[in-house]
């Protein structure tokens, strides 16, 4: 039964990181094989529960055959499903760098990457609170010793900050989870959808507290402003894998925002409908200029890149945050976008880094590297696809999201606040890459490496440039499912119904 397949994206690389941490002493090369096996597998596992789903289906597994909302539910849908794909191909990318040397920096990567997998896809299947909460934690833990992977004090301070923040909000979690089971006595998330609307007047404050500290816990998790300081500095200083996997990383509390406020708070949710409809856009206007200005000031491309994510963030939560179909379709579309070109910018910046010796990424002129003509082409071409020029996807993307605002109130303000940082963010990369590349020195011996070494180490980052080509040949079919999706998510009823009606596999 189809259904059964629900549960295989948290059980795969749960098997696989207790094998690999049996395997801890054994040959490397072993622990590469199952590792990439791994995630190919989630690749294959993604595809088909995409097939299953797309017609509209929602496919409800219960954990122990405990039927909601007292046992375990762990739901798919078009979104949870569109987003196991994306991670696991962002996956397969990140993998394929590290395995070139990366891993070897430090103890368990591979355990702690397929941990990393467990609480990310862990966090898109779950239907209740709680056990979001425990996904939450995994991933975050896994995320702590892969940061502080390979050592050195920047990435020991940026992670020590990366911590402490994240702390923080998971004691907020808590909070908020607690004050919404005490009051009404339940955390599978369909359930409590149905709970909400009910909530009597006397329960209303808490209700909406609750759903608010939630809303802050997503927020910092997806670095909205103000909760985005803790982003540039832990993705510039880890290893150029491990920021390309947590490309993916911010968009957990995006999705957990547009699964929590379209099920529990949105339309339907009686006295707290929409309670964050005041809240979204303007932070999301805020995080993008703001990220922006972090992109112009930056002094090193790995933190330039850093803050491209931010401003990427806010991008998306414009779309967001504009409360409509057509919204939250330009918003699930831009998503892999963002996700691929940040993480193909962090690959990318690596290999630079390295060719270009004592200087490594700093925005100085150096002496010219290795195959420089080849490395400004890919840089420009990655510069004009996160910052959203045509005709690569980020372009089509910003598109769908101005025309989603056209009827929109602050159409002036959402076109102005878009275009000035597209420009900002073109005026910083073009300098960026003209101080790396077309003003660089002429060297007086280079070290050539063969064309066959070459492309292996720009597979990844060729990979995830195809990826964004890709989203630009299927546009109209992406758009469609994007549509349907989003439809889906405006009326929860059918998710509600799949979760609680029966909920138990036969």
């Amino acid at each position: 039964m189809i259904n059964h397949i629900v549960i295989a994206p948290v059980l795969l690389p749960l098997l696989a990181g207790v094998l690999l941490l049996l395997l801890r002493e054994k040959n490397l090369q072993w622990q590469r094989l199952l590792s990439l096996v791994s995630v190919l597998a989630q690749v294959g596992l993604a595809v088909m529960l995409l097939a299953a789903v797309n017609g509209g289906e929602i496919l409800a597994y219960a954990v122990g055959n405990w039927q909601a909302p007292f046992g375990i539910v762990l739901v798919a849908d078009r979104l949870s499903v569109w987003m196991l794909l994306v991670t696991a191909l962002l996956s397969l990318c990140a993998l394929s760098y590290a395995l070139r040397g990366a891993d070897i920096d430090g103890k368990h990567f591979h355990t702690l990457f397929q941990l990393q997998l467990l609480g990310l896809n862990g966090a898109f299947l779950t239907g209740d609170l709680f056990n979001l909460f425990v996904f939450f934690e995994i991933l975050l833990l896994a995320s702590y010793s892969l940061l502080l992977h390979g050592g050195g004090r920047q990435r020991t301070k940026a992670g020590l900050h990366f911590v402490v923040i994240n702390l923080v909000g998971s004691t907020l979690f808590l909070f908020a989870v607690g004050t919404l089971y005490g009051t009404l006595g339940t955390l599978n998330m369909a359930d409590l959808a149905v709970k909400v609307a009910q909530t009597p007047p006397e329960d209303v404050f808490l209700v909406s507290t609750a759903g608010l500290l939630l809303f802050g816990v997503f927020a910092l998790k997806a670095a909205l402003l103000p909760l985005y300081a803790w982003l540039p500095a832990a993705y510039a200083n880890t290893s150029a894998p491990v920021a390309a996997l947590f490309a993916i990383m911010t968009k957990v509390g995006a999705y957990c925002i547009l699964r929590v406020y379209t099920l529990i708070f949105g339309a339907q949710a009686g006295p707290v409908a929409n309670l964050i409809e005041g809240l979204l856009l303007p932070l999301a206007l805020a995080t993008l200029f703001i990220g922006m200005l972090g992109v112009l000031a930056s002094t090193h491309l790995r933190q330039q890149v850093a803050y491209l994510v931010v401003a990427s963030i806010g991008s998306l939560f414009i779309a967001l945050g504009l409360n409509t179909g057509a919204g939250i379709a330009a918003g699930i579309y831009y998503l892999p976008h963002s996700t691929f070109a940040a993480a193909g910018f962090f690959l990318l910046a690596d290999i630079i880094a390295k060719r270009r010796g004592e200087m490594g990424d700093k925005f100085e002129i150096a002496t010219a590297i290795a195959y420089q003509r080849l490395f400004g082409v890919l840089f420009f071409t990655m510069a004009v696809l996160i910052v959203g020029l045509p005709p690569l996807s980020g372009f089509i993307g910003k598109f769908l999201i101005l025309n989603a605002a056209i009827s929109h109130p602050s159409l002036p303000i959402i076109m102005g606040v878009v275009l000035v940082s597209s420009f900002m963010g073109l005026v910083a990369v073009a300098r960026s890459g003209s101080l790396m590349f077309y003003r660089a020195l002429p060297a007086e011996h280079v070290v050539q490496t063969s064309v066959g070494q070459l492309a292996k180490e720009l597979m990844p980052v060729i990979s995830l440039l195809l990826l964004c080509i890709l989203l630009v040949v299927c546009a109209g079919s992406i758009m469609e499912f994007s549509l349907a999706t989003a439809d889906q998510l405006l009326q929860p009823a059918a998710y509600i119904d799949a979760a609680l009606s029966d909920g138990v596999i036969r």
